[in-house]
């Protein structure tokens, strides 16, 4: 189900052994560790897990997911059922989960001008000059042509100009997720 959806594994860990609250070890299924977060990924069958499972077994399942909890992981946690029947599902919830937790990066670094800047030559069917950005957004033209030349290294943005003095942008290749 993983590498259809990314790829390759880096980050990605079967079996990962975690320390529980009884100075014992468990094992979680899958772990996604990269900084600053921690993915638990359980799939649980329905046998083993639930219809054969005892009322001390059920709450030491319950006792050693908010255990994770308070330990700072995030879980996901899946059917094998699912995981057979319907693997596309599985994969788009777990891109959901990273594109939330690792998606903004791109938002960090840009400012509010710039995003602001993004927003509006999104938004205009023809090219955007500075001039114009400098009367929407109350900033100097000069200020205007710097982040939008700033966002064209960054490939947000990229020339709507003939020749060599760039005069119009348009949105470039790279989108802003969040």
């Amino acid at each position: 189900m993983w590498c259809p959806a990314f790829g390759q594994m880096e980050h990605l860990y079967g079996e990962y052994e975690v320390n529980d609250y009884k100075d014992g070890v468990r094992y979680l299924n899958f772990a996604y560790l990269r900084h600053p977060h921690k993915i638990a990924i359980e799939i649980d069958g329905y046998g083993p897990h639930c219809r054969d499972i005892d009322r001390r077994g059920f709450a030491d399942r319950l006792l050693r997911q908010n255990h994770l909890i308070l330990d700072h992981w995030l879980l996901l946690r899946f059917s094998l059922d699912d995981v057979k029947e319907h693997p596309r599902q599985c994969q788009q919830m777990i891109q959901q989960m990273l594109g939330m937790l690792y998606s903004h990066s791109a938002v960090k670094e840009i400012n509010l001008h710039q995003r602001e800047i993004i927003r509006i030559v999104s938004h205009h069917v023809k090219p955007v000059s500075p001039s114009e950005i400098s009367a929407l957004l109350g900033i100097s033209t000069q200020f205007a042509r710097k982040l939008m030349q700033e966002l064209v290294t960054k490939k947000f943005l990229m020339s709507a100009s003939q020749g060599e003095r760039v005069r119009y942008y348009r949105i470039g290749k790279r989108k802003l997720e969040r």
